[in-house]
């Protein structure tokens, strides 16, 4: 696990797999989903100047970033 992944497992107190930290790590997931909904919204649909879509991918990488912590939670 990423470094990310793993301090959020450790928070939640997840050392193995067992059905309920399966559980757990899907809650966990859907929560850091939720916030990359809410931190970084999808990208718009609107043309945008160079700056502007500079700004727009830098923030779609960081929305990638945090999903990426999401699914490895629930792949594992």
């Amino acid at each position: 696990l990423s470094p990310a992944a793993q301090k959020i497992l450790d928070a939640l107190g997840v050392q193995g797999i067992t059905a309920l930290e399966l559980v757990a790590r899907g809650i966990a997931a859907a929560a850091i989903r939720a916030l990359a909904d809410q931190v970084v919204p999808h990208r718009g649909r609107y043309p945008m100047n160079s700056y502007m879509d500079g700004v727009r991918d830098t923030k779609q990488d960081v929305r990638a970033a945090i999903l990426a912590i999401a699914t490895e939670l629930e792949a594992q």
